[in-house]
């Protein structure tokens, strides 16, 4: 499949434009992702409908806590990465370059007659880094769009404004993993930029997309109370207080077997301090308090969404999504959604 995300560089050389990084690639090389070959003057989309994994999830797994609750959601993906995170949980995809790895061809319209046979919400395109397969994605959404299923990325957040620009119209929601709120981390660990992450994040925010935000908090390496105060006042005053945070427990996996996992106390203290800027919604992940997995309303302070694990376990807003107990409406993209 040949890429619509393509500028001419001149000497039959082609800009990538799908990401930030702007790979300029020559005549038989690939880019960056390795997803990407110039092929006689051609940039190829070399995992175009390669599918690694179709499966139905809860949408609380993505995790999105505030978009259509209850939900399921068609999660598709394919092979490789923008980023080169040693601590990845999916680098046996992340990693692997075409060819390497067994996939399945899928058309755009067989995996949203998937959905729809599954009565899946949405389709979130999810595991491996979706942007870096941006033509795919882009084609399922559309037609996904016109059947009235929703799209979700979860993603590194790693994109162009100009290619974001060209595909925001059918994105409904994004769980954005921010990886530190650190330019060196970024450089460091990940081979990209903190600034262009933010950029997208926010232009999806203005376009009206539902964001919502994970932060893995890996013990020495990203927790420091003072970069988690940036990021939480960076949220509130860029991406709004009614931003969902997610906060996940780090374990030792791929290349960083050497860090121990994330104390408790680090997490909940993380969670403490985003409160503390003026987020309304901060949820703590992979661990055992069940509690950090609620959604309060902001104002009486009662659970008004209980989980355990991915189910919602409890159910306290109106049809509105209006708190039960004060009335205060919270900050929900549709209703609540009942299978089984």
């Amino acid at each position: 499949m040949e890429s619509r995300f393509v500028e001419p560089f001149g000497d039959d050389a082609l800009k990538c434009i799908i990401c930030p990084r702007m790979c300029v690639i020559r005549p038989g090389e690939r880019g960056f992702c390795h997803t990407k070959e110039n092929r006689d003057g051609r940039i190829i989309s070399l995992t175009y409908g390669e599918l690694s994994a179709l499966a139905v999830d809860p949408i609380e797994k993505k995790p999105l806590a505030h978009f259509y609750p209850g939900s399921l959601s068609l999660s598709v993906s394919s092979i490789g990465c923008s980023f080169t995170c040693p601590w990845c949980q999916n680098w046996h995809l992340s990693t692997a370059k075409p060819g390497e790895l067994t996939t399945r061809y899928f058309s755009s319209r067989e995996v949203v007659a998937a959905a729809q046979r599954q009565e899946c919400t949405s389709i979130a395109y999810t595991y491996n880094e979706p942007l870096i397969n941006l033509n795919f994605v882009e084609d399922v959404s559309r037609v996904a769009s016109r059947k009235g299923v929703k799209n979700v990325l979860v993603t590194n957040g790693y994109i162009s404004l100009k290619a974001l620009d060209q595909v925001v119209d059918v994105i409904d929601a994004a769980n954005v993993d921010w990886k530190a709120f650190n330019e060196d981390f970024y450089r460091k660990y990940c081979s990209a930029d903190l600034q262009s992450v933010l950029d997208a994040t926010v232009e999806m925010k203005v376009k009206g997309v539902h964001v919502e935000i994970t932060f893995l908090v890996i013990p020495e390496t990203n927790d420091d109370e003072d970069e988690i105060r940036k990021m939480a006042r960076y949220i509130v005053d860029e991406l709004g207080s009614e931003t969902p945070l997610h906060l996940s427990r780090f374990f030792p996996l791929h290349e960083f077997t050497h860090v121990p996992q994330t104390p408790i106390e680090t997490l909940v203290n993380a969670r403490e301090i985003a409160v503390e800027e003026g987020l309304r919604y901060v949820f703590v992940g992979n661990i055992p308090s069940q509690s950090y997995e609620h959604t309060f309303c902001h104002v009486c302070g009662k659970p008004v969404i209980e989980r355990r694990g991915y189910e919602i376990v409890g159910w306290s807003l109106d049809e509105g999504n209006r708190c039960n107990h004060c009335g205060e409406p919270a900050s929900i993209v549709g209703t609540r959604e009942i299978h089984g």
